[in-house]
């Protein structure tokens, strides 16, 4: 079975030879090691030494400043344009600016601007053809909504000035609507799904009340969605943290899987959501990375993951709990999470 077919019947719930498989994206810092463990120059020779089924593709966003789209806008009051030292804390902008005018007034950026087409197209063509072309949106409109006040004034003004804050999100989700119509226009057909996503959870709990998130945050969610199915390609919906209370909400925008279990937060484990929600909801992700692949064996990842293939022999791109793979985590224990996944073929049911 070829890697496309195989991560769209995974997603699909339908009979695979083996499930769909993704490292993820490794942070520059640890792909030094990734690259010397396996004897490979860069993220394409990686992808082919490990046989990944993916292959990422970022949105070419250049404003001359961070240079990437999930910090496309200037919140923060002491700034600070950089996308590996952005804050969601830091007072922002809104919350010096409560004028029924604010969201007129601030300074919003135009993607036509900085997103060029011929730069989305020669973004897949570059990658490998024969992997699944997973296009990386984000389109994180409730955390940059945080961002826009910064958190703690943003949850409080949500409780007290509803419409304002509703102002806020809905603003900034046509921004995404915008930039994500220029990718997904200029990419049509040549991608399978896009990786989309706020982080709801906590290790514990939601952040906030599911009724609010619903209120506030999917109506967003549900056009973006939207928007991406009708370009034709498949939505994985992001969100870290224990968020077993939304995989409905999620599934019920359209979300075609949910990403990326993160496997030790509360009511996260793979057995439990296999027992909740059957065969009706499609994940992906499952192996920790808050212990397992930084702590353990690759005995240990290799049993994690027949684990997770007898729970979801579809259903289940296995890869890492945590997208952004992180100088601590073992490149063995990375062989021993795709050897697992592709050795033998468990029976299909």
């Amino acid at each position: 079975m070829d890697k496309r077919t195989r991560f769209h019947r995974t997603i699909e719930r339908q009979e695979v030879d083996r499930p769909a498989c993704w490292l993820g994206l490794p942070v520059p810092a640890a792909e030094p090691a990734l690259f010397q463990h396996f004897g490979v120059g860069d993220a394409r020779a990686l992808r082919a030494a490990i046989d990944d089924d993916v292959v990422p593709i970022e949105v070419p966003y250049h404003d001359g400043k961070a240079n990437h789209i999930a910090v496309a806008f200037d919140f923060a009051l002491d700034r600070v344009n950089d996308a590996q030292e952005r804050t969601l804390t830091a007072r922002g902008w809104f919350s010096e600016h409560p004028e029924d005018d604010a969201v007129e007034r601030f300074a919003w950026p135009d993607p036509a601007r900085h997103l060029d087409p011929a730069a989305c197209r020669a973004a897949v063509a570059a990658a490998e053809p024969d992997r699944a072309a997973l296009g990386v949106l984000w389109s994180c409109h409730f955390q940059d909504a945080c961002a826009a006040f910064g958190m703690e004034e943003a949850l409080m003004v949500m409780k007290t000035e509803p419409e304002r804050f509703k102002a806020v999100i809905d603003r900034i989700t046509r921004f995404y609507l915008d930039a994500n119509r220029i990718f997904l226009e200029a990419t049509r057909g040549r991608l399978d799904a896009v990786l989309i996503g706020n982080d709801f959870g906590s290790q514990t709990g939601l952040m906030l009340r599911r009724a609010e998130i619903e209120s506030f945050v999917l109506p967003g969610t549900r056009a973006l969605i939207a928007q991406a199915h009708s370009h034709g390609v498949k939505v994985l919906h992001h969100s870290c943290g224990a968020v077993c209370d939304l995989i409905d909400p999620l599934t019920a925008c359209g979300a075609d899987a949910i990403h990326p279990i993160q496997a030790r937060a509360t009511g996260m484990d793979a057995a439990r959501l296999r027992e909740r929600f059957g065969g009706s909801v499609s994940f992906c992700g499952g192996v920790d990375a808050q212990f397992l692949l930084v702590n353990g064996t690759p005995d240990e990842v290799a049993s994690e993951v027949g684990r997770l293939r007898e729970l979801f022999p579809t259903g289940l791109v296995i890869s890492p709990s945590h997208e952004a793979i992180l100088p601590d985590i073992a490149p063995a224990n990375i062989a021993a999470l795709f050897q697992a996944t592709a050795s033998g073929n468990l029976a299909f049911r």
